[in-house]
């Protein structure tokens, strides 16, 4: 117990020491400075003045203080120096600077402001806006409930234009009772507000006005005074509409105020319309008053018409208005038609003398009622007398009701008539109770040249077309019919002889019109003149189809689209613009309107080009179809010249062969003689020798062409060659006459060594030998002379004669190896060419070493047959 009663003895005193350390630590946090005044609110557009006062210190003076502004140092001419403790700072507010800081420094001229920096700054948060103005336009209004209460007033007025955010404006509401000094009010900060009045003061004064206050200043509006009922916007009356049918011209109207008329007396205004009408027609005001039912008069008959009423307080010419009540559609009664039908004709000309003439006609301007037939009567004029034989006929009329408000044509009738004629059309309309009057229409033989309207213009203007025109000087005009075609609709509208000028009615957009102007006289109808037209104007529907006419070219080729429809023009063509792409490149070329194709030229050949048209309006733009062609790879003509070319070589090549046949024949298929029947095997050399029999040592049996112009150093080696080759021939040969040596003449068989084969020896024995050796210079039967004469030897086992080639100077050589060689001639002997083997002495021809010993060439063993072979 004792302890718990220590325990509460001690809390004062703790809580006292904590006081005391907080005491102590905010003392020690204290900032030396301050400034002066704290959270301002400042007005934009003025200046403002702030203090730094220094305290418990004694280290700095007012002189070692300084201002900034958002992180800017303000310059010293603005401070001021109020004593030695205290500097004062004059800033211009400009603009708004919300949420902006103004703080005062301290220069840091002492390790104590350095220690303790913290405690030599402060600052302000600045807040700057504008004072409130005056509420302006300041209106009330109370509306009337469903319940037929006036609850509250509801007030707006135009807002402030000049606020900040740190600054707002609160406006206050308020609606004294003048005579009673009752205020009711109510704040916001909108610009509109609402005060409960309940129940609503008629016929008492009230006093209404609006307070705008900020933390910079207030503002009232002008105080508005007025009767409560000035205030007062009530809902529109209920209306009823009846027709009587003793009155076809007149519709008979009743209302039931809003309100009582002990607490607001109305007066009220009406309104009405036909659906052909162009607007609202209105019932002046002193016509109607206080009342409470009204006829309306001059009317249409068979007419729908619509009716709205409202109301407003009779004694405030200035109060408002209520809405309009909601639409009451009601038709007057039936009655006879009041105007004529609208009689007109359409021409057809079949390409003879007669003309087809269509009598079409639309219902009186004023039918009156809905139409059931149309009685018609057509004369021909006779002798200048009209024909009256033919008498009435009745034309039924079959339409809908959704029909009826629609304009409406009729065909009548339909007639043929030749040029010499002239026709008169007569007509009346007809519905339940009566007939129109008559209208008549005349069809002269032939329309007059010189009647015809100028200087013809068409615009549109809001969905409709102006059509005008320069009035016709004639005493017969009588009038002008407008006519205006589209897609097989007609329409047409009268138009007095006084007038130049009138409006169509409206139109379908993007439709080309034809508008024709018809002047009218007491006997004819003169001759029209025509001009298109657009109410409004769009890009086409679709572009152009182009394709190719015909084939292109080298670097040509010819494009041709056809014209788009009327109905999917939607605007007259301005332009077409034609582009062709080859690769990435593409190029537009223009066309004028009333061009309908082009012809590229520039083109490259052998390429692929994609092309398209645009066709163009005034609104718009559209493409069409995209078509590919590739261009030849040619020029036109260029394959028929390098044909007839080739066909000229071909001629000429031709003709040279007939011409040259024997010569081309012999170039090109050379005769080859047969060897079998070659009579070279029956030749004997004309050389006057010994008929010895070969030796074994002279060459036997070589079948190869040797030629004996080769020179002694080109020999030696072919003697080792040739030594060879006589052990391999052992058995005599068939030959001409040339045996082992270059002298031999007479023959022997020829057989293969053992070591061939069969086909080999069958090869031999099939072959035909001959040689020859040929003198350079001397000829058969002449003696050698004293100089060096150049032979030839050849020798072949060919199956075929020698050619004459073989038979010149120049001979070849067939070696073992296949390989020939053109010889030069040159002084040899028969011993150079078949020395004997391991240099034994040649002795086949005693006379040759004889000559030899005198130091001079031995003649050839054969001379050379010019004539051809020679048989042995």
């Amino acid at each position: 117990m004792n302890f718990i009663m220590g325990d509460v003895s001690a809390l004062p005193l703790c809580a006292l020491l904590f006081l005391a350390c907080g005491i102590h630590a905010y003392s020690n946090f204290q900032s030396h400075l301050l400034t002066l005044p704290q959270n301002p609110v400042i007005e934009i557009g003025t200046n403002f003045t702030a203090t730094c006062l220094i305290s418990n210190t004694v280290e700095v003076t007012a002189d070692d203080l300084y201002w900034k502004l958002s992180n800017v140092t303000i310059p010293r001419d603005q401070y001021r120096k109020v004593n030695s403790t205290a500097l004062s700072v004059t800033v211009p507010i400009t603009k708004d600077i919300s949420e902006e800081w103004l703080f005062c420094y301290c220069r840091k001229k002492s390790s104590y402001v350095v220690l303790n920096e913290g405690k030599f700054i402060h600052g302000i948060s600045l807040r700057t806006g504008y004072r409130p103005e005056k509420p302006e336009n300041l209106s009330c209004i109370s509306f009337q409930k469903e319940d037929k209460s006036f609850p509250s007033l509801q007030c707006s007025w135009g807002t402030t234009r000049r606020q900040t955010p740190t600054v707002p404006v609160h406006f206050t509401l308020k609606v004294m009772q003048v005579l009673s000094n009752q205020t009711s009010s109510t704040t916001t900060k909108d610009h509109w507000a609402e005060v409960k009045l309940s129940p609503y003061p008629f016929h008492m004064e009230l006093e209404v006005w609006v307070e705008a206050v900020n933390q910079l200043g207030a503002a009232e509006s002008v105080h508005l005074r007025k009767e409560a009922q000035h205030f007062v916007k009530t809902n529109p009356p209920e209306v009823t509409v009846t027709s009587e049918k003793s009155f076809p011209t007149s519709l008979l109207l009743n209302w039931t105020p809003p309100v009582n008329q002990v607490c607001v007396k109305l007066t009220y205004q009406i309104r009405f319309c036909s659906p052909k009408s162009p607007g609202w027609s209105h019932v002046p005001l002193p016509d109607i008053n206080d009342q409470t039912n009204f006829r309306l008069q001059g009317l249409r008959a068979y007419t729908p018409y619509t009716v709205q009423v409202r109301c407003r307080d009779v004694e405030n010419l200035h109060g408002y208005w209520s809405d309009w009540s909601q639409n009451i559609t009601t038709t007057t009664p039936e009655d006879k038609p009041s105007s004529t039908p609208d009689l007109w004709r359409t021409v057809v000309y079949n390409g003879t003398s007669e003309r087809l003439v269509q009598i079409i006609c639309k219902d009186p301007e004023f039918p009156n009622g809905r139409i059931t037939r149309f009685d018609v009567k057509v004369e021909k004029q006779r002798d200048r007398a009209w024909n009256q034989s033919g008498g009435w006929k009745s034309v039924l009329v079959n339409r809908s009701e959704a029909e009826e408000g629609e304009t409406s044509l009729t065909l009548l009738e339909q007639i043929s008539l030749s040029n010499l004629e002239s026709v008169k059309v007569s007509v009346v309309a007809v519905n339940s109770l009566g007939r129109s009057p008559e209208a008549s229409l005349i069809l002269p033989v032939k329309l007059p040249d010189h009647a015809r309207v100028e200087e013809l213009k068409v615009w549109p203007h809001e969905g409709q077309l102006v059509v005008e025109w320069k009035p016709l000087r004639n005493k017969l005009l009588s009038g002008y019919v407008v006519e205006w075609l589209s897609d097989g609709r007609l329409d047409w509208r009268r138009v007095s002889k006084t007038s130049n000028r009138t409006l169509t009615g409206r139109l379908d957009p993007f439709v080309c019109y034809t508008v024709s102007v018809y002047p009218v006289f007491s006997r004819a109808i003169g001759k029209p003149v025509q001009m298109l037209a657009y109410v409004e104007q769009g890009a086409p529907l679709r572009g152009p189809t182009l394709k190719l006419n015909g084939k292109p070219g080298h670097n040509e080729a010819e494009l041709v689209w056809e014209e788009i429809p009327l109905r999917d023009r939607r605007g007259f063509i301005t332009n077409y613009t034609v582009f062709y792409k080859l690769g990435e490149e593409i190029r537009e070329v223009p066309v004028p309107a009333n061009s309908t194709s082009l012809k590229l030229e520039s083109l490259m050949g052998d390429s692929q080009y994609e092309a398209w048209v645009q066709a163009s309006t005034a609104a718009g733009s559209t493409n069409g179809s995209h078509h590919s062609f590739i261009t030849m790879k040619y020029a036109a003509g260029t394959i028929e010249a390098i044909s007839l070319g080739a066909g000229l070589v071909i001629l000429l090549v031709f003709l040279l062969g007939i011409y040259k046949r024997e010569f081309l024949v012999k170039r090109l298929w050379p005769r080859v003689p047969d060897g079998r029947q070659s009579s070279i095997g029956t030749w004997s050399p004309d050389c006057s020798m010994k008929a010895e029999p070969p030796k074994e040592s002279c060459v036997s049996g070589i079948s190869v062409l040797v030629s004996m112009c080769e020179s002694q150093s080109g020999f030696e080696e072919d003697k080792a060659s040739l030594s060879l080759r006589k052990d391999k021939y052992t058995s005599e040969e068939h030959s001409s006459g040339i045996g082992g040596s270059s002298c031999m003449s007479s023959p022997r068989q020829s057989v293969s060594d053992s070591d061939e084969g069969a086909d080999m020896a069958d090869t031999t024995a099939s072959t035909v030998q001959y040689s020859s050796v040929v003198a350079s210079s001397a000829y058969k039967g002449q003696t050698p002379g004293s100089q060096p004469q150049h032979s030839v030897f050849s020798r072949s086992e060919s199956t075929q004669p020698l050619l004459d080639s073989e038979e010149t100077v120049d001979m070849f050589v067939q070696e073992a190896s296949g390989r020939f060689e053109r010889l030069a001639p040159q002084d040899i002997t028969c011993s150079e060419v078949f020395g004997p083997p391991d240099g034994e002495q040649l002795d086949c021809c005693q006379e040759a070493d004889e000559l030899q010993a005198d130091g001079r060439t031995a003649p050839s063993s054969y001379m050379p047959q010019l004539g051809g072979y020679k048989p042995q």
